[in-house]
């Protein structure tokens, strides 16, 4: 029988039976938005968060990858690679951008998605991965295997956001990127994450 309920996006919805060579990515935002959505963890609707400040667009598919939560271990992770003083993940499911051709038009949905690598943030003291991927199946980026093989003005774009889209010009920037990395560190991160969420919620 079909389950006549919506599932949660973060509880309710399998990461995949091949993660984290390929992982369901739930899309929240897309680069059309001016308004930033996020997922309402409560009740797992999509929700505004608050209206696009500035003109800094999300540069691709931007949401999470179901089951995986940032904690003590994805912190600790952090603090081994990055040899700053990060004292927590940031308390929320790991964040996943999808790379692809195609225009989509709006987030709430699902795509499966191929990890090809990251970029590590700290925000605050808080570590704040952020899993680079590419759309299954996608006839121009859908070939990468590896964050090494992108072309590199799209990294570095990739990196731009981040580090810009929370400040005024000329404000000191609070979140540093310590680390780029490619595939097998991005599947340790995935699976790291993982075990902070069963760790938390089983």
């Amino acid at each position: 029988m079909a389950n006549v309920h919506k599932a949660h996006p973060w509880h309710g919805i399998p990461m995949g039976d091949n993660a984290p060579n390929l992982v369901t990515a739930f899309i929240e935002i897309v680069p059309t938005d001016t308004v930033k959505y996020e997922i309402d963890k409560a009740t797992g609707y999509l929700m505004i968060d608050r209206p696009q400040k500035y003109s800094n667009i999300v540069p691709a598919l931007y949401g999470f990858i179901p089951k995986t939560y940032c904690s003590e271990k994805i912190a600790a992770l952090a603090r081994e690679r990055s040899g700053r003083d990060v004292t927590e993940g940031d308390g929320d499911p790991l964040d996943v951008l999808v790379l692809c051709e195609k225009i989509i038009s709006h987030g709430d949905i699902l795509c499966t998605a191929k990890p090809i690598g990251g970029i590590r943030l700290i925000d605050g003291g808080e570590a704040d991965d952020k899993i680079i991927a590419v759309l299954k199946g996608d006839e121009v980026y859908g070939g990468f295997s590896d964050l090494s093989e992108l072309p590199e003005g799209i990294v570095e774009r990739l990196k731009h956001y981040f580090l810009t889209y929370k400040n005024l010009p000329g404000e000191k920037a609070h979140i540093e990127i310590t680390n780029v990395y490619g595939r097998e560190e991005a599947h340790e991160v995935i699976m790291t994450s993982v075990e902070d969420y069963k760790h938390s919620f089983y």
